[in-house]
């Protein structure tokens, strides 16, 4: 039997490695991944951009051509300088947690569709008990008094049977894993960091989430086809679903709090592989510049170092060793990323018009998808293994299965695949639903729009 203070020592010592990694991180020279893997990284035509959060249009065509083709082509452009490769990356992220963690959270069960309209009745069924919870006076803070635990845990179903109310026994742990799967954090039976705060959420919170949530699935459910990929923001995950069943689920990267990702509805109308990034205006002013003034700083050729290329306002494109980055001029430039191995946008790009110019997309940042907590983009979504949704997207598009996909990595190839027949997509905002198996989940509301009130944003 586990004492609570070993079960709170367990998660302690896994946030300090968490921090120490963190640290060596931020204090050494980058060497891997792009400078923009980290950002959410909207494409568009350089002559369509906008200046909010989520940049420019979607369109590829133009000027700046979309499948090589336009005035530059689609090859790549080499390092101008020695060593160049070694300035890439400093935004790598610190390691979470162990092997079997990550593995945890990076392959998901396949589970039942959030967005199913047989998730409404027993969202209402939660609603009713979680007010009746809320109407007599909620459940106790969580700090280290383990029979509080215990009434945590028996109060919000998790425990249920014998236990000894003074010892972190085996039922306590297994209470604590069931707690954590419902709010899709690695069970591991330990009082890690991230687990206390979920468990702290009051009651109250818990239920507006609920209640916000059954007003997503009213909304959005009935009116999902047979066929469909959604988006659930808070979960940070996609799914593809198929007559009411999830034929796939990928971990995915969201939109940070002062970045968020979109609520939307559209069809999926593109897949394009290898493709070009049009910096959107956010993104130049608030990282691209700051950072290419530090390269100027050590005399480095910042464009040369992340294989892109400048253009003017009429689409002329600029000597690298012409641009003042320390004047105003530069922010009425327009931007572009290669295609290369460490392009932000991966080699896969999945499309959508929305007005925002938001979408899917592969990463060299394959790190964050084994985060627990994986708010951290500009809006766009990055998935993990996105290879296998481009190919469940594209299955009745012929001549695009996965060794076809797979193969347009290793190629460099430019093309742009239209789909023959357009796929619904959605990207969703619901923090709590129920599920026919009488489950209640809970994420994190990341945005604070559902709880009523910031605590529900921590977890």
């Amino acid at each position: 039997m586990l004492s609570l203070q070993n079960a709170l020592r367990g998660g302690g010592i896994l946030a300090a490695a968490v921090f120490a990694a963190f640290l060596l991180v931020v204090s050494v020279e980058p060497s891997s991944a792009g400078l923009f893997s980290w950002m959410k990284g909207p494409q568009g035509n350089p002559n369509n951009q906008n200046n909010d959060n989520s940049g420019g249009s979607g369109n590829q065509g133009g000027l700046f051509g979309g499948q090589g083709g336009g005035l530059f082509g689609g090859g790549q452009r080499q390092p101008q300088q020695p060593g160049s490769r070694a300035f890439h990356g400093d935004e790598l992220p610190a390691a979470e947690g162990n092997a079997a963690t990550q593995a945890w959270i990076v392959n998901p069960e396949l589970g039942s569709p959030t967005l199913s309209t047989a998730n409404i009745p027993p969202t209402k069924a939660a609603i009713q008990r979680y007010q009746a919870i809320v109407a007599q006076g909620g459940w106790p803070v969580i700090g280290n008094d383990v029979v509080a635990l215990h009434r945590r845990l028996e109060i919000s179903g998790d425990l249920v049977g014998r236990s000894i109310p003074d010892e972190y026994d085996a039922a306590l742990t297994e209470a604590v894993k069931k707690f954590q799967r419902r709010h899709s954090l690695p069970p591991t039976g330990a009082l890690d960091a991230v687990t206390i705060k979920a468990l702290n959420v009051p009651a109250v919170v818990r239920l507006a989430q609920l209640q916000a949530g059954l007003k997503q699935l009213q909304s959005l459910a009935p009116s999902a086809p047979a066929r469909y990929v959604v988006v659930n923001i808070p979960s940070a995950q996609v799914e593809a679903v198929e007559n009411g069943q999830v034929a796939q689920r990928h971990a995915a990267v969201v939109g940070k709090p002062e970045r968020p990702s979109p609520e939307l509805t559209s069809k999926i109308q593109e897949v394009n592989f290898n493709p070009y990034w049009y910096v959107p205006k956010s993104i130049i002013y608030k990282d691209l510049v700051p950072k290419a003034r530090v390269f100027t700083g050590r005399g480095q050729d910042f464009l040369a170092a992340y294989h892109m290329q400048a253009f003017d306002a009429a689409g002329n494109p600029i000597d690298s060793r012409q641009i003042d980055w320390n004047g105003t001029e530069v922010y009425n430039y327009q931007f572009r990323q290669l295609p290369w191995s460490e392009n932000s946008l991966g080699y896969i790009k999945i499309n959508f018009p929305n007005k925002d110019a938001v979408y899917m997309h592969d990463t060299p940042l394959k790190s964050l998808f084994g985060r627990a907590e994986r708010f951290d983009s500009s809006g766009c979504v990055r998935v993990h293994n996105v290879d296998t949704l481009a190919a469940w997207i594209l299955r009745d598009t012929p001549g695009w299965d996965i060794n076809r996909i797979q193969a347009m990595k290793q190629t460099g190839e430019q093309v742009d695949v239209k789909l023959s027949k357009p796929l619904p997509v959605y990207f969703a905002y619901i923090s709590a639903w129920g599920l026919p198996d009488g489950s209640v989940q809970f994420r994190p509301d990341i945005y604070s729009q559902d709880g009523g009130s910031a605590t529900a944003s921590a977890y």
